[in-house]
């Protein structure tokens, strides 16, 4: 399988394991977070799609900007490294559903290990705001694909008139 790699995909594939340990640490361990070595005494989940979304851009003024913008839009931005590397080290990943399952299926992960283990809550809400991050990375992938495709074209007709 190594063999097989190109350069990137094994420069990918450094970066996509040091963005797992980084997106494990801000899930569980994080005390900035929230995430501290004491278990919630009950659980807490979220199973109504919207409701924390909503929660949150109802009471902005009073959770504060930071509040907000840490839970949905971390939620959205924590994810698209992982639509972006993915494609990398995987042909698989390059198809965007591929990319949509993968990106719910490692959120779902997240929020069950977060519901048994009682560190955070299950949110449906953060499976919708993480698939959607992973997703967006997954676009980005695809417009730096389209700029490098587009410049290699463009250096390769440039030496053909000269």
């Amino acid at each position: 399988m190594i063999r097989n790699t190109t350069r990137n995909q094994k420069l990918g594939w450094v970066l996509f394991i040091l963005y797992l340990i980084a997106l494990i640490y801000l899930m569980f361990f994080a005390e900035s977070l929230g995430r501290t070595g004491n278990a919630q005494a009950e659980y807490a989940y979220n199973l109504e799609l919207f409701k924390e979304i909503k929660r949150f851009y109802i009471y902005r003024e009073q959770l504060g900007w930071k509040a907000v913008v840490l839970n949905l839009g971390g939620n959205v931005v924590g994810f698209m490294p992982f639509g972006f590397i993915l494609p990398i080290v995987s042909r698989r990943g390059r198809r965007w559903y591929n990319t949509f399952l993968l990106g719910f299926f490692l959120s779902f992960c997240i929020e069950i290990t977060q519901l048994v283990f009682k560190v955070g809550s299950f949110d449906v809400d953060d499976l919708l705001l993480n698939t959607i991050g992973g997703i967006l990375g997954f676009l980005c992938y695809k417009a730096v694909q389209e700029i490098r495709i587009r410049r290699k074209r463009r250096a390769r007709k440039n030496r053909e008139t000269t």
